[in-house]
C-alpha cells in the first residue's frame, strides 16, 4: 500500500477486515455444526455401565482408600475406582477399609464385621 493515498489504504485495511470477519463467520458455523455431529453421535451410544462396586480415594498425593461403596451410592466421592465382587470383599476384609454407612456394600457382599 502505499502512504501517499492514506483513503486508500483505510479502504483496503476494511476491505480485508470484512474478509476475516466472514472467515471467523464461516469457521463458527463449521464448528456449530462439528459439535451437533458429535453431540448426535454421542446421544446414540449407551451409557457407560456403573460398576457393581467402587472404592473412594483420598485427594492426597497417597490417594488413600477411604471406603467401599456400592457402585449406585449415592455417597460415593469424586475419586473412586471401580472394583469387581473379589476386590471389593479383599478390600473389606484383608486391607480394612471402612465400608459406606450408608449402601452397606458389607452387608451386601456378606462381609459383616
Amino acid at each position: 500500500m502505499s502512504e501517499s493515498n492514506p483513503a486508500g489504504r483505510l479502504a483496503a485495511l476494511r476491505f480485508l477486515l470484512r474478509v476475516q470477519e466472514q472467515d471467523v463467520a464461516r469457521t463458527r458455523l463449521w464448528i456449530a455444526e462439528e459439535e451437533g455431529r458429535a453431540a448426535e453421535v454421542a446421544a446414540r451410544r449407551p451409557p457407560a455401565a456403573r460398576p457393581e462396586w467402587v472404592l473412594e480415594r483420598g485427594i492426597s498425593q497417597h490417594r488413600t482408600p477411604l471406603a467401599v461403596h456400592a457402585g449406585d451410592c449415592g455417597m460415593r466421592g469424586m475419586s473412586t475406582v471401580p472394583l469387581t465382587r473379589a476386590q471389593a470383599v479383599e478390600a473389606l476384609t484383608v486391607r480394612g477399609v471402612r465400608p459406606c454407612p450408608l449402601c452397606r456394600p458389607d452387608t451386601a457382599l456378606g462381609v459383616l464385621e
